[in-house]
Parts: C-alpha cells; structure tokens; sequence
C-alpha cells in the first residue's frame, strides 16, 4: 500500500509544494484506488468516478480508513460512467489533473465481448478527452498497455516497436494511443500514456473468469485449491507492483519538462518472470506460516488465446524523461501484498511456523 514516504524524495517534495485537484476515474479499482489514497495522504483534493463495473466499494471503504477522516474529507466520489459524456464533464470541471484509469481490462473478456470492450474503453476514452479539452484540464495521463506491443518478437519492449495487436483488448488500448496524439497535436493538451506491465497488488480482484494471475493464484494457495497454468509455465511477464504504478502516475501528472509530455511510458520492474518461476515465489513467500501449502503443485492447460508469449518492458524513457524508479520488484512486491491477500481470502486460516 502507497504512502507518502515509499514515494521517491523529490516526487514527495512536489506534490507537498503543489496543492492540485486532481480527478481519477476508475476510482474504486485496483489501481485507482491506490492513486486516490496515495493523493489523499499527500494533501491533495481528489475527484473519483467510478460505475462499480469492476471496481468494488470496499476498496474506497479501505482507502477512508487508511487515509483517515480529516483526509477524507477532501475526496469527492461520483457514481458514473465515462460512457455518458455529461458525466465526464461534470467530474473534469475545475480539475488540473486527470488520472484516467477506467477501462474494461482483460484480453479473454475482450474476445468474447469485443463490443462492450470498445464502448469503455474507446469510446469512453474519447469522452474522457473530449471532457478535458473542453475544461482545460493541465494534464490528462491514461492507463495504456503492453498489450499493444501485440506480436512483436523484440525483447525488451521498447516504445516506439510494437506488433500487430492480438486481442480487441489490445486494439482499444492502442486507439486510446492514437486519440491521445492526435488530441495533443490539434487541441494542444498535454497528454501522457502509462503501458502497465501486469500491474499487481492489494485490492486486486481474484474473482471471475479474467481475474487476473497473482491474486487468483494466491487464494487458491490459500484455500487448498487447484493452482491453473496456461501452458507450459515458461510464459514470461514483466510483473509491476502497484506502488511502482502510482509513482509512474504521478510523477506524469506533475512533470513540468515539456519533452516529457505527449508520447507513452512503459511502466514496469524490468525484470522477466517465468510463470513457473511466479508460481514457486508465491508458494515461497507462503509456506513459512502455512506449511501444508509446500505441497502445492500447479495444474498445467492450454494456452490461453489472445496471449503474448513473453514479456520484459524496457523502462529507460521512463527513468529518463520522468525520473520514474521502481521501488519494487516482484518479489517485494509480492512480500507487501501477501498479508493483504491473507486477509482477504483466508482470514480465519491458522498461520504456524515449522519448528
């Protein structure tokens, strides 16, 4: 969980010497939750919009608690749609900053709805810009993907080199790419996009048909249930803890450089993770309270369509322009989740220690 201190020094000093309004849609998400509590515990007013399709309540019920009530205070919720561009008006007036992470993510729900994949995620989009321009927002920084790197071979994936795309998912992300650039060279916003390398950490979803790895592997374990590899296990990822995510959002939102702005970041830990590999480390990371789960083995199926064989994001644009510095890597990132997945899926689960 972010707070202010695990954020880089100089990123800390900014957002204290810079009271801004800041709008994040996708608010009760899994990233976006985060982005709000993280501007809560950093004095900042904060916007959030959200129509629960994917985000949940209680994640804005862990960020009250955690941020406390006089920080509370200063966030504004919307129930709404980024679909419906009234609501998007609405929520963008007298803001400074957009953090837009609402989407409809998954590359298998994509395949079998591409329609609903594109009313959010595009035309959702779109509205959200159109919303920004209009209220002259100072910056507007969206959620991309690596999914648009699609079928390129090249490792690591670097900005300007990407495939053709392999899912509806990745299509949407990248028309977000083109419409952002476009809105940049005829209106003349300031535009950011974030590529998230799978993003994981607290608050992540673990149910449905796309939930996605880290937290739908980790209640498995915890529950004694069967742990599915698509394929062989040697499919490889550039897994990014949340934290990393948020420091990449803001420090978008608040850079002044002009070379910074109108072009895309991957966001990641640069460091490659089999799936086998991620699999021994969650396993790892549990076994010392829970010592049955040493005898957890993974049930290895079919690849899953629409799937990139590997991934590895090269982050140097990122340190470069942004001064963007992972402060996790995965297995940090997973050792600060943990207890948090504990709590979520196996509260009442009697943790020992082998003697």
């Amino acid at each position: 969980m972010t707070h202010p201190a695990q954020l880089p020094a100089a990123l800390a000093g900014r957002l204290d010497a810079h009271a801004r309004r800041w709008l994040v849609t996708g608010a009760a998400g899994f990233i976006g939750s985060h982005l709000v509590e993280a501007l809560l515990l950093s004095g900042q007013h904060v916007v959030g919009l959200d129509n629960f399709a994917t985000g949940h309540r209680r994640n804005l019920d862990e960020v009250r608690a955690a941020v406390g009530a006089d920080a509370a205070c200063r966030f504004t919720f919307v129930e709404g749609d980024i679909r419906d561009l009234a609501t998007c008006a609405r929520v963008c007036a007298g803001v400074d900053v957009v953090l837009h992470q609402a989407a409809l993510g998954s590359v298998p729900r994509s395949l079998a709805d591409p329609l609903a994949s594109h009313d959010a995620n595009v035309n959702g989009f779109l509205n959200m810009l159109l919303a920004a321009r209009d209220a002259q927002v100072r910056r507007f920084v969206y959620a991309a993907s690596s999914s648009t790197y699609g079928d390129s071979p090249s490792l690591p994936k670097v900005e300007d080199v990407i495939g053709r795309p392999l899912s509806p998912y990745a299509v949407t992300k990248y028309v977000n790419e083109l419409y952002a650039d476009v809105f940049a060279r005829c209106y003349g916003m300031s535009v950011i996009g974030l590529r998230y390398f799978n993003v994981f950490g607290a608050r992540q979803d673990p149910d449905g048909a796309y939930a996605a790895v880290i937290p739908r592997w980790a209640r498995a374990l915890l529950l004694g249930e069967t742990v599915h590899i698509n394929g062989d296990g040697e499919t490889s990822r550039d897994f990014c803890y949340v934290d990393n995510a948020v420091q990449a959002n803001l420090l978008a939102g608040l850079t002044e450089e002009a070379a910074a702005c109108n072009t895309v970041y991957n966001v990641a830990a640069y460091r490659q993770t089999s799936l086998n590999q991620l699999f021994a480390s969650m396993r790892a990371g549990l076994v010392t309270r829970f010592p049955d789960i040493a005898a957890a083995q993974p049930q290895y199926r079919d690849f899953r369509a629409g799937d990139v064989r590997h991934s590895l994001a090269d982050i140097t644009r990122a340190r470069t322009l942004l001064g963007y510095a992972p402060t996790h890597d995965v297995d940090q990132g997973l050792a600060e989740a943990m207890n948090w997945y504990v709590a979520r899926f196996a509260p009442s689960r009697t943790a020992s220690v082998p003697t």
